[in-house]
């Protein structure tokens, strides 16, 4: 929707607004236009703060909740475990479901409680600051000094029965999803949210799942059972030979019986490497029993979210708006994978490698028939409360079905609907599969995990009368159906969250602006709008990244409703806008829409604690840069940047909002135009070389140069001038996670030079001499590429055994007694404080790949440092030099610091300055604010932030 003026951008909303079941009145003026998309997104309110007493009590759990005969009790919080952990290789993904549920379901009358299970399944009772750490390696080996533990499963279940009402058990996979934790909760009489321990057995083995659907007459992939070593190869190949599979090279899937959706599945050619793949599974310890399933060419993946909204006894199971899974790839310019599968990177990782369409771009009887089925098979399974239920598509397959099955549910004219696997506690992430369904059909986050809480605790007679009364959002949370209006807070104070862009990062900057958009509306005075600055239609060189003022002003900024921010790349967001655009598109996901929701309502309306949906059917407003600012400043905003590298990091965006007098977070555009070039920040911090802060010797080569020159002379001249024998190579203008590498030898600057000339978006895991994990690339490819000496740190091996009462499950030799930290500072100009520094753990190789920077679940990082390896005194050092450097620099607002410190003296080697840095839930930054005293837990930090940014002086 292109408008030519703000004027115009209103007049298009409001003709859009027309199609709203509520009558709205709008004038052309650009403040009304902002305030009618933001009266839905203030009126919204999907999260209140850990550190807030609320009335409803909820514990977040890895294991195990009870119940209180006090649950009987009127106007009284109601005390849910939430439980997160496990022994799985799933337990990091179950970190993050634990912590966007503590997010979001905490309220005035919630309360929530923190329990996590490690992979020897010992049970402690953490802090909600410890839900907030990466990954449970971050707290495993401490978890002895620093939570309450318990001898036994049974003592947790014990305390549980009477310290909470009931329990929300988040573990994935293993011991969560196999009926494990269930048991152990019916053992105690414990009231727990989700499906029965025989029932979770039942639907979490593949195996048995697959010969119960087939008996229940849906259409069932064909498997082959392997259990043990010892699988007869004459068996497989009867069965190969029986389904028409090349005994070579015919193309399978192996996945593991009682494992995720994720992880450990994987794609064999032929007998004898299905057998290969078989036993990794079973020697990896994922599963002693495996499945050997026909691979589904042409097929498109779909998953389905179920809600059981029904009374007592009675089901009542609604499928949300399924969602296609579509694997894809970026051109010749990608490394396309022939075993492609939707695995555990594309999942939880933010790629361009798959993209999610919500409705499907199916057939409508193909999605009237996924949410029959789902629906029926909820039903037949006996699940519970929500389960996640994933498939596949065929269209037009003709004769193949007679391989498959003879049974008939799954037919369609359009072609076969097959489920394949049952999601007994579906991912909880702030864009999982789950919030993105439910937000399409009008639940925010924390409407639909209540929906979910007190549809648990109508099944116990003791929580009915208390989930009665615990119906009641958030404040600021109005509802559809009992308030159409959503008029604006009045004196609410504007905030743009700003995210996206064209640069490498902007995937993360996406996460990152979620994360603080999801934060900040849990405040009553703010008035929050997420912002999209759009990606260019073609990727633009470096050079056509250098734009004039007036070309950059005309960029286009999407303003986003609720359910289109939920996306896991800045391009899906994109589509989504065109789609809520587009008339036919439009038409089809409305009505879909209004159906699911009439469905809902048929079972909730008798429920006294559902006052609505939350969620607005609202359509994304595109302005440009310049109307966007002007829009900004007239509506008295002040902009939150979330945008990694490019406009969003350079000073650029800083200096247009500052021509306008609007307020932003983070450093102005001087300190922002250093920062961003390496070598700037080197050149700015070389005086303080006595001071206790050192930098490191770069040479910067232009990409052509390299392209031109021969490489081992390139390698010779590199090596010399910087007199060492191993490099680190880094995009000159560029965030810190995409294009870094270590180099050994001349062999791995060829490989990383052709990358960038063919234009790579990665370089596969261990394609260097050094292992490593997979290297995302800059796209576009940087114009100046920066070469360092490689720094040589000595290995820290994280373990949660305690045999080293002085390590405390750390293991460090110490002989460089240099360690990598990230630190950040925030205060004002002049007055920067350094917060805790945290000790960096690389899992893979010597670099911190993406996931390790970004993705919750993946990646050590240890805050405060451990006093085993730096002293209190060097600590205090270091930061004193920290705060230095962000002083020297001008700094304001908040950045990160990356650098490496001497353990004993506290001196600090100087990486890079991040003054946009991640944002995402898992960010190191968050940790290091929980370790300050008092501890800033997300909501309280990006206020701060946020504050710092309105009173800054302009």
């Amino acid at each position: 929707m292109a408008t030519s003026s703000l004027a115009g951008a209103a007049s298009n909303l409001a003709l859009l607004r027309h199609t709203e079941t509520r009558s709205l009145s709008l004038s052309s003026s650009p403040a009304n236009c902002i305030k009618l998309f933001k009266s839905k997104h203030g009126a919204i309110t999907c999260r209140a703060t850990p550190p807030r007493a609320s009335s409803l009590e909820v514990a977040v759990m890895v294991a195990g909740g009870g119940v209180a005969e006090k649950g009987k009790e009127k106007g009284r919080p109601l005390k849910v475990g939430l439980i997160c952990g496990g022994p799985s290789a799933e337990r990091g993904i179950s970190l993050n479901s634990a912590r966007s549920v503590l997010d979001h379901l905490q309220g005035d009358d919630l309360h929530v409680s923190c329990y996590y299970i490690d992979s020897s399944l010992n049970a402690y009772a953490i802090s909600s600051a410890q839900v907030y750490s990466n990954t449970p390696a971050d707290f495993d080996f401490k978890l002895e000094s620093l939570a309450q533990s318990f001898q036994t499963l049974a003592d947790l279940a014990k305390h549980l029965a009477t310290a909470v009402d009931i329990v929300f058990p988040v573990i994935h996979g293993q011991f969560g999803e196999d009926g494990g934790i269930q048991e152990l909760l019916e053992k105690f009489n414990v009231p727990f949210v989700g499906t029965r321990s025989n029932e979770c057995r039942q639907a979490f083995d593949k195996h048995k799942a697959s010969l119960e659907l087939g008996k229940l007459g849906f259409i069932t992939v064909p498997s082959f059972l392997v259990q043990g070593h010892e699988t007869n190869k004459l068996e497989l190949s009867e069965w190969f030979k029986k389904l028409q599979i090349d005994l070579h090279s015919g193309k399978v899937v192996v996945k593991p019986t009682r494992g995720g959706s994720s992880i450990g599945v994987r794609v064999a050619y032929g007998v004898k490497d299905s057998l290969v793949k078989a036993n990794e599974i079973m020697s990896e310890g994922i599963d002693n029993k495996v499945l050997i399933e026909i691979f589904l060419e042409g097929g498109s993946e779909f998953t389905a979210i179920v809600l059981d909204v029904g009374s007592g006894s009675d089901n009542c199971p609604v499928v949300l708006l399924p969602t296609e899974v579509e694997l894809q790839f970026c051109g010749a310019n990608d490394v396309k994978e022939n075993d492609a599968i939707f695995n555990y990177r594309r999942k939880y990782l933010p790629t361009q490698q798959v993209a999610y369409h919500t409705p499907p771009r199916f057939p409508l009887d193909v999605i009237e028939n996924i949410r029959k089925g789902a629906s029926l098979l909820f039903q037949q399974l006996g699940l519970q409360d929500f389960a996640r239920i994933d498939g596949w598509y065929l269209p037009n397959s003709g004769s193949k079905l007679s391989a498959f099955s003879e049974s008939e549910f799954g037919r369609t004219e359009s072609g076969a609907i097959i489920f394949t696997d049952i999601n007994l506690i579906s991912g909880m992430e702030q864009t999982s599969f789950l919030f993105q369904q439910a937000s399409k059909v009008g639940f925010s986050h924390t409407n639909v995990l209540r929906c979910i809480i007190h549809h648990a605790c109508l099944r116990f007679p003791n929580l009915a009368s208390v989930s009665g009364i615990s119906g009641q959002l958030p404040s600021r949370s109005k509802s559809l159906q009992l308030n159409k209006s959503f008029s604006l807070h009045e004196g609410a104070r504007k905030v743009f969250v700003i995210f996206g862009g064209d640069t490498s990062e902007r995937q993360v900057s996406l996460m990152s602006g979620t994360n603080v958009w999801l934060n900040l509306l849990g405040f009553h005075d703010l008035e929050v709008i997420p912002c999209l600055l759009s990606p260019t239609s073609d990727c633009p060189s470096s050079v056509d990244m250098e734009k004039k003022a007036d070309d950059i002003m005309s960029r286009p900024v999407w303003s986003l409703p609720y359910s289109l921010v939920l996306r896991h790349t800045t391009e899906e967001v994109l589509d989504a806008c065109m789609e809520a655009i587009e008339p036919e598109r439009a038409a089809i996901t409305s009505d879909l829409r209004k159906k699911v929701m009439n469905d809902l309502m048929e079972g909730l309306k008798d429920h006294n604690w559902f006052t609505g949906f939350d969620i607005a059917d609202e359509v994304p407003v595109k302005f440009s840069l310049r109307q966007w600012i002007k829009l900004a400043k007239e509506v008295q905003a002040t902009v939150f940047i979330a945008v990694h590298g490019g406009i969003g990091e350079d000073g650029t965006l800083q200096s247009l909002l500052d021509a306008e007098g609007v307020p932003y977070t983070g450093p102005g555009a001087m300190a922002s135009k250093i920062c961003m070039d390496k070598v700037a920040t080197s050149v700015a911090l070389k005086h303080l070389a006595n001071s206790g802060v050192l930098t490191i010797n770069k040479d910067v080569r232009k990409k052509d140069d390299l392209f031109n020159k021969p490489i081992n002379d390139t390698w010779h001249d590199l090596t010399w001038k910087l007199q060492c024998q191993t490099l680190c190579v880094k995009p000159a203008k560029d965030g810190c996670s995409t294009g870094v590498a270590r180099l050994c030898c001349s062999g791995d600057l060829a490989i990383y030079v052709k990358a960038l000339e063919d234009c790579l978006l990665r370089i596969p895991p261990n394609s260097l001499s050094k292992a490593h994990g997979m290297i995302e690339m800059p796209d576009p490819p940087p114009e100046h590429l920066i070469f360092e000496p490689f720094i040589e740190t000595d290995e820290i091996t994280v373990t949660s055994k305690f045999e080293n009462s002085t390590g405390h499950g750390l293991m460090w030799k110490g002989h460089s007694r240099w360690v990598e930290i990230t630190v950040g500072v925030i205060g004002k100009h002049g007055s920067m404080y350094s917060l805790s520094p945290s000790v960096t753990v690389k899992e893979s190789g010597n670099i911190l790949s993406l996931e390790e920077k970004f993705q919750g679940g993946t990646g050590i990082n240890l805050t405060p440092p451990p006093l085993s390896i730096m002293s209190a005194n060097a600590l205090k050092r270091c930061k004193q030099n920290i705060e230095l450097i962000a002083n020297t620099l001008q700094l304001e607002g908040f950045s990160r610091i990356d650098a490496f410190v001497n353990v004993d003296n506290g001196e600090v080697l100087i990486i890079e300055v991040n003054t946009v840095p991640g944002m995402t839930p898992s960010t190191v930054l968050i940790h290091q604010a929980l370790v300050e005293q008092p501890p800033l837990y997300p909501h309280q930090f990006f206020r701060k932030l946020l504050d710092l940014a309105s009173e800054r002086s302009m």
